[in-house]
């Protein structure tokens, strides 16, 4: 033992290296990581496993439920105190459930002191309410409020109705693209894929449309006309006043305060705004004796592919494939399926749809956990994503 003198006196110094492998051991768990699942749905767990799997680690313990009165309730079950804690969140039919699911389990780590809490939802619910409706709300613009007030400070999501919802956030966004998997499931499982063509189902699918068209070096074809009401013709609601007109010139009456709103300024007639008529439903481009593959990003209602596939039958396509991302196959969507002319629909696993798949057969899945996987590492390690979004452009 080492023996140092300070102004005369002698002191016994120690070298332990117990502290230093502590501080080592306690630098150790802070750079650890967790992967929790937010439900106990078959499918959530299902996901969750494979992701850990793939990343060699074990599912973090936790309990979700509902209590009899269906609040919700989450017990944390192991310490995760400084770690990195993956939250994965898939949306069962119970949407709101979900969501509190996840924002109750994201504030009961922030409390557990949790060093960064990582949300992981495939499927980002309420992505359809991303534009101002008359006297309606930016519904996605709220809850990407309350996911940040929970504690979240990342979301890994998967291709995001509109890409500028990423601006909502606080907190950074990866927004990973489900694409390379499924144009890899047609070039592999779709028998002749060379004579098919990329079909957009609207002009505003032709973009997306395009992207798989260039890739697979087909022919594009774009649908117009269809019988349901675009979500941009009732976008915006700043339209309020009536359709109404007021004479020209100045009539000395003074409205009411309380309806001044409703008519134009005196001697101002504005321009009337023709309503919108769907045309007829036509298809440019030749899909005679081809596959016609429809892509798209999310299948919920699935009365517009009907209504696609059979047009597309008249023209002369022998075979109705649809790809899309998210298969939320909502209603009677796997009975209007096996009835229609489609052939195949093909989603991926971000959205559980076990039950629609007993229903239809014609419901096929491909998985996607492994670019949930290797997102989740290269985040913890501090890894650049720039690899998962190679050979994708912006527009994409």
């Amino acid at each position: 033992m080492p023996i140092r003198r300070f102004g005369g006196h002698r002191s016994l110094v120690s070298q332990t290296p117990k502290l230093s492998y502590g501080f080592a051991k306690m630098n150790v768990s802070r750079s650890g990581y967790r992967v929790f699942s937010a439900n106990s749905s078959p499918a959530c767990t299902e996901l969750a496993k494979k992701i850990t799997e793939r990343l060699g680690v074990e599912l973090g313990k936790s309990v979700v439920y509902q209590e009899s009165n269906t609040e919700t309730r989450v017990d944390v079950k192991e310490s995760v105190r400084g770690q990195d804690i993956f939250i994965i969140q898939t949306i069962p039919r119970d949407v709101n459930t979900a969501i509190m699911e996840l924002l109750v389990m994201a504030y009961a780590l922030k409390t557990s002191c949790a060093k960064n809490i990582i949300g992981v939802l495939p499927y980002f619910p309420y992505s359809k309410q991303c534009k101002m409706r008359k006297r309606g709300s930016i519904v996605c613009k709220l809850l990407t409020s309350m996911l940040a007030k929970a504690g979240l400070t990342h979301i890994i999501t998967m291709d995001l109705h509109q890409k500028e919802i990423q601006g909502f956030f606080s907190f950074p966004v990866d927004n990973l693209r489900a694409s390379p998997f499924l144009i890899q499931y047609i070039q592999e499982e779709i028998p002749d894929y060379r004579n098919a063509i990329i079909v957009a189902k609207s002009p505003s699918a032709a973009k997306r449309a395009q992207s798989y068209a260039e890739r697979l070096r087909l022919g594009l074809a774009v649908m117009h006309g269809e019988a349901h009401h675009s979500e941009s013709d009732m976008a915006d609601g700043r339209h309020s006043p009536p359709l109404s007109r007021t004479t020209t010139g100045h009539t000395g009456l003074e409205l009411p305060s309380s309806s001044r709103h409703h008519v134009p300024f005196p001697g101002i007639e504005l321009p009337m705004m023709m309503a919108k008529e769907k045309p007829p439903i036509t298809v440019v481009g030749d899909v005679g004796g081809r596959i016609a593959i429809i892509v798209d990003d999310i299948i919920d209602d699935v009365e517009d592919f009907v209504a696609a596939a059979e047009i597309l039958k008249e023209r002369g396509a022998y075979k109705i494939y649809i790809m899309a991302t998210h298969g939320l196959l909502s209603a009677d969507a796997p009975r209007l399926i096996e009835e229609s002319a489609i052939d195949e629909v093909v989603v991926t696993n971000t959205v559980p749809h076990e039950v629609q798949k007993l229903q239809c057969p014609k419901i096929k899945t491909v998985d996607v956990s492994m670019i949930l996987a290797e997102a989740i590492r290269r985040i913890h390690n501090g890894e650049s994503m720039a690899y998962l979004f190679r050979n994708i452009a912006v527009d994409d």
